[in-house]
């Protein structure tokens, strides 16, 4: 399509607009700051990092602090008066693991399972890049596909008044009246259907977005796709086991599954405390005996624990866990198989919408020289009514899905980049350097 011929289609499209249409990252931004499946997983990272942090105190020092006081009262039936008597007692007592190589396992655990947490938002928001970059060029392409066909239904309403006015004057037959009013009650039809489908389209963006009347901004004329690179599959495919996250948390998975083994076999081994106390009383007497006294004593004490015989329980735990350790190894296996795959599936996918995009606009240009053939063939009596419709039909599907091709490549490129893992928000940017300003 020339630039010329862009002007009206860009004018119509930028008409529907509301004055303030947003580019593609400013939707993105929002939706990060509204979407609840995005906002679940950024919460459940920072539940992870906190619980992580939980398995440190098994590292680290306990101490606490113990108070009681007690008063009695004794009446005696061979005496007048009552007597009391109680005591007092405090006690501060601590304890520090020494020697305990299952905590020091935990711990390491948690510190693995915050960088899987990590991974799990980086998939989370790769997914929501692609989501919202689907729904706005979703919006875009019901909205090309309504302008273009409001535009065929405005050519065909013009043949059929051409055909009623030949019909009158008798240079046509009525046949050309009835072609040409079929197709308009047909273009009618797929208006109503573009109309709906703008409005389903603009919903689910607007409910992704949190936003009411979402309006994106259409690609600026002439559409230059930006280039692929780099243009090696195999580079790709290497990025993949490098770069994504769902690798990354598999790789993390083995790494606790071995480290769940070793704490495991670390069930048979001794552990080793520091306990350390400093209690207080003060009693002024019993019901035997009235004598008050004053006490405090120091303990320091080391806690050693040796395991020699568990009911084969450890043995069978270690058997368990060397069993889920092949097991995350598989999975591993697999997934890097099926991330490879799927990026390269990815990867010529987008190439060959490039290629479907240069030959649409090929198709394009001879499809506009073609109507402007028959139209002129209709005008001197060569061509009929219905190969005007026809090319002009043929024209605007030509352009409807010369449109959807170029959204295509655009978010087939993010999608390529989610497949192998290095999708960024950055990204973004390249795309809305092609949105009108």
């Amino acid at each position: 399509m020339t630039p010329f011929r862009l002007i009206p289609l860009v004018a119509a499209l930028l008409a529907t607009l509301p004055a303030h249409a947003q580019s593609l990252v400013d939707l993105y931004q929002a939706a990060r700051a509204y979407d609840a499946s995005f906002q679940s997983v950024q919460s459940q990272y920072e539940a992870t990092a906190a619980k992580a942090e939980q398995a440190r105190a098994g590292l680290l020092p306990t101490a606490s602090l113990g108070m009681a006081i007690s008063r009695s009262s004794v009446d005696p039936d061979v005496k007048l008066a009552s007597t009391a008597f109680g005591s007092q007692s405090a006690t501060l007592s601590g304890s520090h693991p020494l020697y305990r190589p299952a905590n020091q396992i935990t711990f390491d655990q948690g510190l693995r399972s915050v960088v899987t947490a990590q991974a799990q938002l980086l998939s989370a928001e790769q997914d929501l890049l692609v989501r919202v970059s689907q729904s706005y060029f979703d919006v875009l392409a019901a909205l090309d596909a309504l302008t273009f066909v409001t535009a065929q239904k405005t050519a065909v309403s013009e043949q059929l008044a051409s055909a009623v006015r030949n019909f009158e004057v008798g240079t046509s037959t009525i046949t050309d009246t009835r072609e040409a009013q079929a197709r308009f009650d047909l273009v009618l039809a797929q208006q109503i259907a573009a109309e709906n489908d703008l409005r389903v389209k603009k919903i689910a963006l607007d409910q992704l977005v949190g936003k009411t009347e979402a309006s994106p901004r259409p690609l600026t004329p002439p559409v230059i796709l930006p280039a692929m690179l780099p243009d090696d599959v195999t580079v790709w495919v290497n990025q993949a086991a490098e770069l994504h996250p769902q690798l990354r948390q598999l790789a993390l998975a083995l790494e606790v599954a071995q480290l769940e083994t070793q704490k495991a076999q670390a069930a048979s081994k001794p552990t080793l405390d520091l306990n350390a106390s400093y209690a207080m009383s003060n009693n002024d007497g019993t019901s035997s005996s009235r004598t008050s006294y004053k006490a405090s004593v120091a303990t320091v004490a080391l806690a050693f624990n040796m395991p020699l015989f568990s009911g084969f329980s450890i043995q069978n735990r270690v058997k368990e866990t060397l069993a889920l350790e092949d097991k995350a190894r598989t999975d591993l296996e697999a997934a890097r198989r099926t991330i490879a795959q799927a990026t390269r599936t990815a990867f010529f996918g987008v190439l060959s919408g490039r290629g479907q995009a240069r030959a649409l606009e090929a198709a394009e240009a001879s499809s506009q020289s073609a109507l402007d053939a028959n139209k002129l063939g209709y005008q001197v009596g060569v061509r009929i009514n219905i190969d005007v419709l026809n090319a002009q039909s043929q024209l605007f599907q030509t352009k409807r899905d010369l449109a959807k091709a170029r959204y295509d490549v655009l978010v087939g490129g993010l999608k390529l980049r989610q497949a192998n893992g290095s999708l960024r928000p950055e990204d973004l940017l390249a795309i809305d350097a092609l949105l009108v300003k």
